[in-house]
């Protein structure tokens, strides 16, 4: 699944990630694929299947 880069700072910001939300707009790519970019995710303390499923991940607010 393919999610805006902005997106996943939001999410790393809301966890109170700042440091992390940094890094991640330097280096994450403005479309990741999470399974593509699965490794990179868990760098960030994100594991994609929390970020995809769950009430509160990124997909349930797209609405997915």
């Amino acid at each position: 699944m393919q999610i805006d880069k902005q997106q996943i700072i939001e999410f790393l910001k809301n966890r109170g990630d700042q440091q992390q939300a940094q890094q991640a707009e330097s280096e994450l790519p403005d479309q990741v694929d999470t399974e593509q970019h699965a490794d990179l995710l868990n760098r960030f303390g994100i594991n994609p299947q929390e970020l995809l499923g769950g009430a509160g991940g990124i997909a349930d607010k797209l609405g997915f």
